[in-house]
C-alpha cells in the first residue's frame, strides 16, 4: 500500500459532518467539523507558502460536507494535501480504548535501548533522548547541530534497528521511499499532529502511532493562525496518545 492507497482507505468509512472552519498558518493546517454536534479539530503540517485567508474564503471551503473536503487530500497540490488530511483527522472515529498515553520520546527510548535509531525530522525530544539510545542519527531537510540531511536517507536508513519518522512526509511526499529503504521487521514509529490515527496504518508497516487529539479546539485554531510552536500548542488543549500494533512489546 502507497500513501495515495492509504489515502482512499481512510477516506472510505469517514462519518459525515460540517466544515466549519479552514485555517492555514506558515506551519499547520487546521479544520473544525461538526460530528453528531460535535466540533472536532484536526491538524496537518503545512509544508506550502501560507495561503492568504481571503483566498481560502474565496474557495467556499467553510460549510462542505466533512468528506468533500476531506477528499483534497488526493489532490496533487501540497495545501490541499495539508487541508485535507486535517480534515481526515478531524472526522476520524475516535479510538480511546486502543490509545496509550505514552509520548513518541518514551516510544523510542523504549525500542532504541543499545540499539540504532534513525528519526526522519528534528524533533524537541532528541537532546534528552540522545543518551537513552544506542546511537541517535536525525535525518533533516534542514540540518541543525548534528543532524545528516535528509539526502542521506539511503544511506543511513538501512542501519536502523529503529526507525522514527515524521507524519509530515505524508504531506510532502516522501514518505513512500523511506519505508521503502526499511530492513524488514523493524520498528517503525510515525510521529506529530498530522499523524491519522487510524489502525490502516500498521497494514504499511508502521508499527506505533504518536499523534494528537485536539480537545480545546478553539484555543488550538488560534494557535494554528498565530503560528504558535507545538509545544505551546499543547498547552492550549492538544492530548498527546499513541496507537500500538498488537504485536509489538511496549511496556
Amino acid at each position: 500500500m502507497n500513501v495515495n492507497e492509504l489515502f482512499k482507505r481512510l477516506l472510505q468509512d469517514l462519518p459525515d459532518g460540517e466544515v466549519t472552519g479552514v485555517n492555514v498558518g506558515n506551519y499547520r493546517a487546521a479544520v473544525t467539523v461538526k460530528v453528531d454536534g460535535e466540533i472536532r479539530c484536526g491538524l496537518a503540517s503545512n509544508v506550502s507558502e501560507k495561503p492568504d485567508p481571503d483566498d481560502l474564503l474565496a474557495r467556499n471551503m467553510v460549510g462542505l460536507p466533512g468528506r468533500e473536503l476531506a477528499k483534497f487530500v488526493l489532490s496533487d497540490q501540497k495545501l490541499d494535501v495539508s487541508i485535507g488530511l486535517a480534515t481526515i483527522n478531524a472526522l476520524l472515529p475516535h479510538l480511546p480504548h486502543k490509545w496509550v498515553d505514552l509520548n513518541s520520546r518514551e516510544f523510542i527510548a523504549q525500542l532504541g535501548r543499545n540499539k540504532t535509531v534513525v528519526i526522519v525530522g528534528h524533533f524537541p525530544f532528541v537532546p534528552e533522548l540522545r543518551p537513552r539510545v544506542g546511537k541517535l542519527i536525525v535525518l533533516e531537510q534542514k540540518p541543525k547541530e548534528d543532524d545528516l540531511p535528509a539526502s542521506a536517507a539511503s544511506d543511513v536508513i538501512p542501519q536502523a534497528d529503529v526507525l522514527a519518522i515524521t507524519a509530515m512526509t505524508l504531506v510532502n511526499g516522501t514518505f513512500d521511499h523511506l519505508m521503502s529503504l526499511r530492513r524488514p521487521g523493524m520498528p517503525t514509529l510515525l510521529l506529530g499532529p498530522t499523524t491519522p490515527l487510524s489502525p490502516i496504518l500498521f497494514e504499511m508497516g508502521v508499527t506505533v502511532l504518536s499523534g494528537s487529539v485536539v480537545e480545546q479546539p478553539l484555543p488550538v485554531v488560534n494557535g494554528v493562525i498565530e503560528d504558535a510552536g507545538f509545544r505551546k500548542l499543547r498547552k492550549m488543549g492538544i492530548r498527546l496518545v499513541s496507537m500500538v500494533k498488537d504485536d509489538l512489546p511496549i511496556q
